[in-house]
């Protein structure tokens, strides 16, 4: 399928990079929010879920713009070696959603518990008590895999926008202001 990855007049790339750029390190944070708070996590499941499934083909057509781009400027080493770690991201925006998809189990899963905790009848401090101990671990062990695929997706973010920014700007601009 060949598909024109312009949009007004602008490489497609250029756009939608900078919507990764800002969307994949404020998921990871948001997502790291909700694992560690069961507040948060009440409330934000669901958008979280749904950014963090938009945020695949998002990535993915980013990088298809960037293919699209790259075979439309001179060839240059620095936007082959951006090129070439592009795809990197692909698997950490995976993790991402499958980050979002345990936080929206787990959140599903413990409204589940509390109806069935507040409808049981019995003993329900020694079930409250055993309820507590798995939601603080859970969210302990969400937690630090959030931070760890936050940390993971960022840095990977980070090294291939760098050589991005520095196949279109290196070299191309002057260290004084020009005369106009």
């Amino acid at each position: 399928m060949n598909l024109d990855y312009e949009f007004a007049g602008l490489p497609l790339h250029v756009l939608l990079v900078h919507v990764i750029v800002v969307a994949v390190p404020a998921l990871g944070l948001a997502l790291i929010v909700a694992a560690a708070w069961p507040a948060a996590r009440r409330v934000l499941w669901i958008p979280l879920l749904i950014a963090a499934a938009a945020l695949v083909p998002l990535g993915l057509a980013t990088i298809e713009a960037g293919k699209w781009l790259e075979v439309r400027v001179p060839p240059a080493p620095l936007i082959q070696e951006h090129t070439a770690q592009g795809e990197d991201i692909v698997p950490w925006l995976w993790g991402l959603l499958a980050i979002a998809v345990l936080i929206a189990v787990w959140a599903v899963g413990e409204r589940v518990f509390r109806r069935r905790a507040t409808s049981s009848s019995g003993d329900g401090a020694a079930g409250r008590r055993l309820g507590r101990g798995a939601v603080v671990s859970t969210s302990i062990v969400l937690s630090i895999v959030a931070i760890g695929v936050t940390a993971g997706s960022t840095a990977t973010l980070v090294r291939v926008a760098e050589a991005g920014s520095r196949a279109v700007w290196e070299g191309s601009f002057s260290d004084e202001p020009l005369e106009n």
